[in-house]
């Protein structure tokens, strides 16, 4: 007799798989960990993940559609909000930088797109364009409403997504800024910038 797991089950057990490899491609980078480390790291025997993954590359790429289908849902919701342009867009800024580094264990792994398996990364590819998509017509709708200013709009979301993705490269849970100050620091640089506005007049 065949045993069925339960889908819950699996699901919670791959969070913590997840959790564990966070931990490991942080200390030892993507490339260099292994099934065998994360194993370690969670007190089990290394065939026992799996059952749950076939390999790294098959975690990588759960990884990333798990982060990426939240950011979806994130995005959408602040569009049906009657909250301006601006608004939903430092509050996607914020969702997006706190789902990479807090809700998402291994969201490290969200930059890895380049090790995927060519059917998992045309996949993610489309998911990652939606995303992409999404952001950029929050942009264009503020801009439209005069209450963003951007020149080129495909370079402003570029520039937005990389800047929100390369925090889990540098951040650290024990470092000197909490994870609420990132995402404001973040969205304080990124939508308000470095120059002094001038008045007229001013020298």
């Amino acid at each position: 007799m065949v045993q069925v797991m339960d889908p819950a089950r699996v699901q919670t057990r791959r969070m913590e798989i997840l959790a564990a490899a966070s931990a490991v491609f942080r200390e030892r980078g993507f490339h260099a960990a292994g099934m065998r480390e994360i194993a370690q790291r969670m007190g089990v025997a290394v065939g026992k993940l799996y059952y749950y993954f076939d390999s790294k590359e098959a975690l990588l790429a759960f990884c990333q559609e798990d982060c990426l289908r939240r950011l979806l849902d994130m995005v959408a919701q602040a569009e049906q909000s009657s909250a301006s342009p601006a608004l939903q867009l430092q509050a996607i800024v914020r969702g997006h930088v706190r789902c990479l580094n807090s809700e998402v264990p291994g969201s490290l792994a969200h930059l890895e797109v380049e090790s995927l398996a060519p059917a998992d990364r045309a996949r993610i590819m489309r998911l990652r364009r939606r995303y992409e998509r999404a952001l950029q017509g929050v942009l264009e709708r503020g801009v439209a409403a005069g209450c963003l200013r951007c020149a080129d709009l495909p370079l402003a979301t570029r520039t937005l997504l990389g800047a929100m993705n390369w925090t889990v490269k540098w951040w650290r849970p024990d470092g000197r800024m909490g994870l609420d100050a990132l995402a404001d620091g973040v969205v304080e640089q990124m939508l308000h910038g470095l120059a002094v506005s001038r008045r007229k007049g001013a020298h």
